[in-house]
């Protein structure tokens, strides 16, 4: 792997959550994440407002579906995917409050476990 190459890390839940995505979508956020390792800014990567510099969205339609990937570049040296999900959500393309304040408490412990 070249050196400047981020190791993609998962925390345990994210990792579960996005196994559990219909297979093409899994492919299509494996790519992107790839391009996020390599130093890339994928097509589907959008800044999640809010949370702090450094946190980011993958926003992918499949199938009718919506799926999203967040990860965040500022802690350690690795990319970090803290959550992923499906949007079921009827108010728009916002992220549910639900979505956005388990992020902020993934975040919180990745901080602290990373001291």
């Amino acid at each position: 792997m070249p050196d400047n190459v981020r190791t993609v890390s998962w925390i345990k839940a994210a990792r579960k959550d996005f196994e559990d995505f219909p297979p093409g979508a899994q492919v299509e956020m494996a790519r992107a994440l790839t391009v996020v390792a390599a130093g890339g800014h994928p097509d589907i990567a959008k800044p999640l407002t809010g949370l702090g510099s450094g946190v980011l969205e993958l926003a992918l339609k499949h199938r009718g579906d919506a799926f999203r990937v967040v990860y965040v570049l500022q802690i350690d040296t690795d990319v970090w995917v803290v959550h992923a999900f499906q949007k079921k959500s009827k108010s728009g393309i916002a992220t549910p409050r639900a979505e956005i304040d388990l992020i902020r408490e993934r975040l919180k412990r990745l901080k602290e476990a990373l001291r």
